[in-house]
């Protein structure tokens, strides 16, 4: 078979109803077997042939080349997401809104695709918020007959808007998300273009900030929180949703379960760490969580973050000090004191090593041992 016989399934648009597109080289034999199909038409615009998007008419075109050409099928259909860590209620309350007269709220079967994949709280509320600002700009227009040139004129309206490239990009997930997710066209809109990303550096602090920041705790449980961030590598989250359990003293590691993606992993327990929880766990007793702000109720995360900005205003420290900023000193730590980057990577749950290499970039060790060639240079003070 040669190996320009492929077609590929592509999810079109067109006259109000949703058609398979037909893409392929120039051949000569798929031009005769497409004349079989039922009633097969040109696009123009897409540039390709298509057909009625029916069960009965996809069975028809495998059946047809079947042993001619290769079907390829595979962002035709929409993919599974692994997402884990929803909550029922988290999209619920969605529903619940009072929202003014003319505003255009999501629809029910995009929050119920939401709930069906299992899409984390913070993801959710992300993509409804984001997908209520597109739909209520094409207010006037059916969620169907918006295409291509009028997404691309609403993108290019946030650029305007110095938009960030994460908020564009949380944007066009959004937008995605129902043509490929709820309507299951996967690929009606594969080419819209995603803003390049910024190549930023994490910010990280030393050591001896570290040292002070912990060192003006206010507390044994605002100590512990603070230790746990820097000497485990936790997110936030991570460290909010922590219960009792999920720190294992016998094998030295915490779980951590429903993490970034849905992944679940283990990192490490520090002993002096653990030493302190013991005596914080026998002063504040808590139920269900590690940390509760009342009896079962996870502590809330802006408290976290005020915890951190006092310790370092007490410490002395002028920037601005944030709990990520201790995972990413983690991380960097233990590569400038030669940990393996792929146990860093395990560590830290990235799915890629390409997104822990970027603390190679900020490590200092083997940057003191250069010596800038000024230090050549005979100068006087």
């Amino acid at each position: 078979m040669s190996k320009y016989k492929t077609i590929t399934l592509k999810h079109l648009f067109i006259g109000g109803q949703k058609q398979i597109g037909l893409q392929f080289y120039p051949d000569k034999v798929i031009h005769a077997m497409i004349k079989t199909l039922p009633d097969p038409k040109w696009s123009t615009a897409f540039g390709m042939v298509y057909l009625p998007n029916t069960q009965a008419n996809l069975d028809l075109i495998y059946h047809t080349f079947k042993g001619i050409a290769w079907v390829n099928g595979a962002t035709f259909y929409a993919k599974k997401s692994r997402a884990k860590g929803f909550t029922p209620e988290s999209v619920n309350c969605f529903r619940k809104r009072v929202m003014a007269d003319g505003y255009r709220t999501c629809p029910e079967s995009y929050l119920r695709k939401l709930e069906l994949k299992h899409y984390a709280f913070n993801t959710s509320q992300t993509y409804i918020n984001m997908f209520e600002l597109f739909i209520n700009h094409y207010s006037e227009y059916d969620l169907l007959s918006i295409n291509e040139e009028m997404i691309r004129e609403y993108l290019h309206a946030l650029v305007l808007e110095n938009k960030s490239t994460s908020y564009i990009n949380q944007m066009i997930n959004s937008i995605k998300f129902y043509y490929e997710i709820v309507e299951e066209m996967p690929n009606r809109f594969y080419s819209i273009e995603r803003p390049r990303k910024k190549e930023s550096l994490p910010k990280v602090i030393s050591l001896e900030e570290v040292q002070d920041i912990i060192t003006n705790t206010n507390n044994l449980k605002h100590k512990c929180i603070v230790c746990l961030l820097y000497s485990s590598g936790l997110r936030r989250g991570e460290l909010l949703n922590l219960k009792l359990e999920d720190i294992d003293s016998k094998r030295m590691v915490i779980k951590i379960l429903d993490g970034k993606g849905g992944r679940d992993r283990l990192t490490v327990l520090s002993e002096s760490v653990l030493v302190d929880l013991r005596r914080y766990f026998l002063i504040w007793r808590p139920h269900t969580y590690l940390f509760e702000g009342k009896p079962n109720v996870k502590y809330s995360a802006e408290s976290v973050s005020k915890i951190i900005k006092i310790a370092a205003a007490k410490a002395g420290i002028k920037k601005r000090i944030t709990p990520h900023m201790l995972r990413h000193s983690f991380a960097t730590h233990l590569l400038e004191n030669g940990t393996d980057l792929r146990y860093i990577q395990s560590l830290l749950g990235h799915s890629s090593p390409k997104t822990t290499e970027v603390y190679t970039h900020v490590a200092v060790n083997n940057i003191q041992l250069i010596k800038s060639p000024i230090e050549l240079l005979n100068l006087k003070n």
